[in-house]
């Protein structure tokens, strides 16, 4: 039969764990025991903690008596509790991660300790104060000013810096602003060189001068001013007139490389031209040189064969004397092209014309006409006389047989 039924003998929660005696503080009654009450648990955590706090136990069993006397309270348990807590999570907050890319600077109540390195690091918390700076990332700075050149000129000038940070711990501490410083340094940096060059430098092919200039000044501003800052690069990314005179300003880049160009185009014609002339003066001086060298050595080969004919002369002077005058001879009637045949004095001389035998198909009066041009009046006037003689004796001959035929 159930607990709860009506009519029934047990009219107890079978986990109560029986009946409760008035006087017993929790004695069980009954053969039923069930688990312990809720309330009860709870009851005997809350005595435990004011007993581990220093308070007073609970009360025990039902309304009977207090069991026991209580504990005096510490008054220091509950604040050690609380510091210990609170010195944990101190403890825990100073943990922190550095990136690989930066460098901690740790200030101790802002005095400069040390520079941490990538890694986990740790430092006390509400003392230590560590400021994160990134070492690898590249900055960079725009600028774009007008400044007065060197011939009192206006020129425009935009220009651009790439910096990063070389030491963290003179980027944090030895500027406020170092960016700000940077645009100031940079902005100094630029008016004094562009004051320092004209106005056609700037805008024309000062332009890589004006860069290095700048980059070098800058730099040696950053490293006097101690920002911890290195330049990476700079760049002059244009310069130009003011507006008014921007078209002017063209025309005479337009013409400036009109010369320009001209001007190439001269050196290129001179490369081409130079080396000819060259290589021809060089051939004429090779040809003379050639030359030379063949004059001599036939000058040599003919003193070399006079002094041998010298040795042969001297042995026999008729027989040389002769062959000399008939090399001279040979030498002398080579060069022309008309025989001669030495005949006496009584003797008709003959004369061939072997340049005019070649030639065929011409009359005997233009041969006889072109044999006589071109002789000696002397030999002509001999060869009329002896014609003469000839045509004499003919005649003579002639009328010999004649006479004797009759």
């Amino acid at each position: 039969m159930a607990w709860n039924e009506p009519g029934g003998g047990n009219q107890h929660d079978p986990w109560s764990g029986g009946g409760r005696g008035g006087s017993g503080g929790g004695g069980k009654g009954g053969g039923n025991q069930g688990p312990p009450d809720l309330d009860e648990a709870l009851k005997k955590f809350q005595d435990k903690l004011n007993n581990m706090l220093g308070g007073r136990g609970g009360k025990k069993g039902g309304s009977g008596g207090k069991g026991g006397g209580g504990k005096p309270r510490n008054a220091f348990t509950l604040p050690g509790l609380l510091i210990v807590v609170a010195l944990a999570i101190w403890a825990a907050l100073g943990f922190y991660l550095v990136d690989q890319s930066e460098r901690g600077v740790v200030l101790r109540f802002g005095e400069f300790q040390e520079v941490v390195t990538p890694g986990l690091q740790w430092n006390p918390p509400l003392i230590d104060d560590v400021r994160m700076v990134n070492v690898t990332r590249v900055r960079s700075v725009t600028q774009t000013q007008s400044m007065l050149t060197q011939d009192e000129n206006i020129v425009s000038v935009e220009i651009s810096a790439q910096y990063q940070v070389s030491d963290p711990r003179d980027y944090v501490l030895n500027v406020r602003n170092p960016e700000l410083s940077l645009e100031n340094a940079l902005d100094s940096a630029l008016r004094h060189v562009v004051g320092g060059t004209d106005m056609i430098d700037i805008l024309t092919s000062g332009r890589e001068i004006l860069g290095s200039s700048v980059a070098s000044r800058l730099q040696s501003y950053l490293d006097n001013y101690g920002t911890g800052i290195l330049l990476q690069t700079l760049n002059v990314e244009s310069t130009a007139p003011p507006d008014a005179v921007q078209d002017a300003f063209d025309d005479v880049i337009r013409a400036r490389e009109d010369r320009q160009r001209t001007i190439n185009q001269g050196i290129a014609y001179a490369n081409a031209i130079i080396p000819e002339a060259q290589g021809q003066a060089q051939r004429l001086v090779e040809q003379g040189q050639g030359y030379r060298e063949s004059v001599v050595a036939e000058a040599e080969g003919q003193a070399s064969r006079f002094n041998a004919l010298l040795g042969q002369y001297e042995d026999n002077p008729s027989i040389m004397r002769e062959r000399l005058y008939l090399d001279a001879l040979s030498e002398v009637y080579g060069e022309t092209a008309k025989v001669m045949v030495d005949v006496s004095e009584n003797s008709p001389l003959m004369v061939l014309p072997l340049e005019r035998l070649s030639g065929a198909g011409t009359s005997g009066a233009s041969a006889q006409s072109g044999n006589d041009e071109g002789l000696d009046p002397r030999v002509l006037e001999r060869m009329r006389s002896s014609q003469s003689s000839s045509s004499n004796s003919n005649n003579s001959s002639n009328s010999g047989i004649r006479r004797e035929g009759r």
